[in-house]
């Protein structure tokens, strides 16, 4: 019986120094519905601690976030321990809704960041192809793990809900901006794309990195669908939202959640979540 219980500390012994050698990333990409007040009962003054709530019951430690006006984003920071990068799409600055990263600043040190704008000159703000409503923008940061020393880069993008080029073209310049700024440093990819799997766009990304949904180990939890309209019986069958990984990471699972109070939802996208670590 010492022999077993010596054999059992052992292995937990051994577990637990492989867990803290490669530690979990817990991301999020999360739409979080930008404020105005035609909401009514769903505006952000009314949702906003609901979100917080969300997102530190279930733990997140990098946090994709679409749609935040700076207000927004500053309102999120008032939970304690996080920080953020990301501009705003109208003038690369705080005017607009931002493509912004958030994230925990105890495990994570921020190396360097930036943002680029989904158009045909994305070094500039302006409205890209076939996109007549909004300029869009995908932010990004290159982190090191504190608890590892490794370092990888998060992207993190909302594309246009209207124009088809714009998506299509999109996805191109996502595919050639992550390649150009990452070269082959691992890569988290989080967003809003628009877009479901079948789509030319998402064909690429996945082509370039894996899709969270598709490569977990555990099966997806979960409604497939991530966008509901602030309706507490939608559907949720078309998948929107995503998080891609490259082959330098595994993932242990994924969800999306359906956390309501009072039948309403804390945005009108669900927030998908995928455990993530680094690959042996």
């Amino acid at each position: 019986m010492k022999r077993y219980l010596i054999v059992i500390f052992a292995l937990t012994l051994s577990i637990s120094a492989f867990a803290q050698q490669n530690p979990e990333i817990k991301v999020s990409s999360y739409n979080l519905r930008m404020d105005t007040p035609k909401d009514s009962l769903n505006a952000w003054p009314l949702r906003k601690d609901k979100v917080k709530a969300l997102i530190q019951y279930h733990d997140f430690d990098i946090i994709g976030t679409q749609e935040g006006f700076i207000h927004q984003i500053k309102g999120l920071l008032e939970m304690p321990g996080f920080a953020y990068v990301g501009a705003g799409r109208d003038d690369g600055k705080s005017a607009g809704e931002h493509s912004a990263i958030l994230y925990k600043t105890e495990l994570f040190k921020l190396l360097d960041s930036g943002n680029f704008w989904l158009r045909e000159n994305p070094e500039e703000p302006g409205l890209g192809w076939d996109a007549t409503c909004c300029n869009r923008i995908a932010s990004w940061a290159l982190f090191e793990d504190k608890r590892t020393g490794k370092e990888f880069y998060v992207f993190n993008a909302h594309f246009d809900h209207q124009g088809v080029v714009a998506r299509r073209e999109s996805g191109k310049l996502m595919v050639k901006k992550i390649q150009e700024i990452a070269k082959d440093k691992p890569v988290i990819c989080t967003g809003d794309f628009n877009s479901t799997p079948d789509t030319e766009q998402i064909v690429s990304l996945s082509a370039l990195l894996g899709d969270a949904y598709t490569v977990t180990k555990m099966p997806p939890y979960g409604p497939v669908g991530t966008s509901n309209g602030f309706r507490f019986t939608a559907p949720m069958k078309n998948r929107i939202d995503y998080i891609f990984v490259s082959k330098d990471f595994e993932v242990s699972k994924y969800a999306v959640l359906t956390d309501a109070l009072d039948q309403r939802y804390p945005s009108d996208h669900l927030p998908v979540v995928a455990t993530v670590h680094f690959a042996k």
